[in-house]
């Protein structure tokens, strides 16, 4: 790994020749990471992107690395020179980005599609591609990179990408307390990392100064305690406003919501009514996975899921 790319101006490094020549120009395949996040399409040929990290620009706040280089690893780096990314933990970066789903920080972080700074991808003709570039300025045409956060490798294959960092906060800690309507104490938080709500209890998520933190958790009442325990069986997203009406339908203790961000995770046998992709929405949908890939020989068979990626 190189802590800047040889020129200092994040200039591609890593080699995708081979891996475009797996990806090939015919024939159905699929990708494969850490099969954290659904993993490959069974019965279809099997490619793997590159891993590694090629170079960390920490004044520059971005990183470059292979789509398979585990998120772990990359936060494990990041965190030597005092940063990280918003990405979910566990699985491959490129898994991360394909899937589109922030992790519980979303309130805080912004959505991970916006993380995503530059991307070069393997496209249905087996060629390189690259989209978007190293520094927003640079940028220039169709937004390709968010595109292609969220479409579950159906567009193209990530290979590699440079992805945004943020500095660690000098304290991080969950806070705990007692609430059966989270908004009033939601309004009254400056910036908060994250808050969950289960309809009775609510969990935030404070960064910043140790004295910030403190004073804030003393202002609340709040009760430090462990992060949460997040349920990853089902997870839909509703308007922020309908949360506690969808909360009050479900049993209790089944479900774990994003306030302010309207994504609930469910434990197992709950069930939440969904809406359907809208006709338009899917026409569109296949317009685009048209023109990227007429053939269909990417990840055969993988229908974008109806509700927005968050």
């Amino acid at each position: 790994m190189r802590t800047r790319c040889p020129t200092g101006c994040g200039c591609d490094v890593i080699d995708l020749d081979e891996f475009a020549a797996a990806v090939g120009t015919e024939g159905p395949v699929t990708i494969r990471g850490a099969g954290s996040r659904g993993g490959a399409v069974p019965g279809v040929r099997t490619v793997h992107a590159p891993t590694g990290i090629d170079w960390i620009q920490a004044d520059e706040m971005t990183v470059c690395c292979g789509a398979g280089t585990p998120v772990d690893e990359l936060a494990a780096a990041l965190a030597e020179v005092g940063q990280r990314t918003v990405l979910p933990v566990g699985g491959t970066v490129g898994g991360a980005l394909a899937v589109g789903v922030s992790s519980v920080r979303r309130l805080g972080d912004g959505p991970v599609r916006d993380a995503l700074l530059q991307a070069r991808y393997v496209s249905a003709a087996g060629e390189v591609v690259k989209a978007g570039g190293p520094t927003v300025k640079n940028v220039s045409g169709f937004d390709l990179c968010r595109l292609l956060v969220g479409s579950h490798g159906t567009l193209g294959f990530l290979g590699d990408m440079i992805v945004r960092t943020r500095p660690l906060p000098l304290a991080s800690q969950w806070f705990t307390t007692l609430a059966d309507d989270p908004y009033p104490l939601f309004c009254a938080l400056y910036r908060p990392a994250s808050v969950l709500w289960d309809g009775h209890r609510v969990w935030v998520l404070l960064d910043g100064h140790p004295r910030d933190v403190e004073r804030t958790a003393a202002q609340h009442r709040f009760v430090a305690c462990e992060a949460p325990v997040v349920p990853i069986d089902h997870r839909t997203v509703v308007a922020p406003s309908a949360v506690a009406a969808t909360l009050a339908s479900l049993p209790e203790d089944s479900a774990l919501a994003e306030v302010g961000i309207g994504a609930i995770h469910l434990r197992s046998g709950a069930m939440v009514a969904t809406t359907s992709t809208a006709p338009e929405v899917a026409a569109v949908q296949r317009r685009v996975k048209a023109l990227f890939d007429p053939a269909g020989r990417l990840n055969p068979g993988v229908v974008l899921a109806g509700a927005p990626t968050t």
